[in-house]
């Protein structure tokens, strides 16, 4: 069976690509100092913590409908369903849009304020919660919650003392970011081998290099094909094996892009290590991948799940 996206599936993805690519997380260095350094001419320094949320670009989401995506016409919304939606939230990936999009989406219809942007909606997805200082509600509650450090610096999260169950549209929400990842990496992989030479040639022509980029590939359009058919099946256990998928495609494809750039990846004025610190902190909403795991294995196993 063929899946193609319809023309207004194309025309919705492209919309956002230029909204959130005319945002400030789209820029390569988001959330730092533009590209360039800073005004003296120095490199720019690492962002402060913990990072605020920039309710201007949280209030374009709304007014471009992403949180009442999936919400009936009569109630405000869109009328669509998870197919567009896993759509949207590749683009949000791609772009390292911050914040709690997942949350924010679920809770539009549940929460005033959500649908439209006015308010920050956070989650205790799992064992953390992402912005917790930030939001305007916390679902189901974050009693207890302890600040950490995350490795994300654009990713603030607190640990909760009781972990809360996940949905399942919130972790196919999850992999598609974390699919959008894989797909920007790849290809900042690709660009940065054609461009970069050594020795008198493109660093691409060499075995190794590429290796990386086509192993990186194929990881996504595997987990591209699998987030695309849990979206329209919205069945848990295709959930399940979509994320797992798509955490390696997003983790993998991120160091391996961070290994072809060599040094200047890890450098502020680069996005690359922006997008494995992203791709850390996802994999580890819900518990990690352990709960989808267990659940595919049971499927497996011919097992109740």
């Amino acid at each position: 069976m063929r899946f193609q996206l319809t023309g207004e599936q194309q025309a919705l993805r492209a919309v956002v690509r230029d909204v959130v690519g005319r945002s400030p997380a789209a820029d390569p260095s988001w959330p730092v100092a533009p590209r360039g350094g800073a005004a003296d001419g120095r490199s720019p320094a690492p962002p402060k913590c913990p990072p605020r949320l920039d309710r201007g670009l949280w209030s374009a989401l709304g007014r471009l409908g992403v949180f009442s995506l999936r919400l009936p016409e009569a109630e405000g919304g869109a009328g669509l369903g998870l197919p567009e939606a896993v759509l949207v939230f590749e683009e949000l990936g791609r772009a390292l849009v911050p914040g709690p999009l997942a949350a924010t989406h679920l809770a539009a219809g549940v929460v005033p304020g959500a649908a439209t942007g006015e308010a920050v909606v956070a989650a205790a997805d799992g064992s953390l919660v992402e912005w917790l200082d930030e939001a305007d509600v916390v679902l189901p509650g974050a009693e207890g919650a302890v600040a950490m450090r995350s490795v994300d610096p654009s990713t603030p999260v607190h640990r909760v003392p009781a972990p809360a169950r996940v949905e399942p549209v919130a972790v196919l929400l999850t992999a598609a970011e974390q699919l959008g990842t894989a797909g920007r990496v790849c290809g900042l992989a690709v660009q940065h081998a054609r461009t970069r030479e050594q020795f008198g040639q493109p660093i691409g022509a060499f075995q190794a290099v590429k290796h990386l980029c086509a192993q990186s590939l194929v990881r996504v359009e595997v987990a591209r094909a699998a987030v695309y058919a849990a979206a329209v099946t919205g069945d848990a256990v295709d959930i399940a094996a979509a994320r797992l998928l798509a955490d390696e495609a997003a983790v993998r494809g991120a160091r391996d892009c961070l290994q072809v750039h060599g040094g200047m990846g890890f450098t502020w004025e680069s996005e690359v290590h922006l997008h494995l610190k992203r791709a850390w902190v996802r994999a580890r909403r819900g518990g990690g991948g352990t709960e989808s795991e267990e659940l595919l294995a049971a499927d497996l196993a011919g097992r109740p799940g």
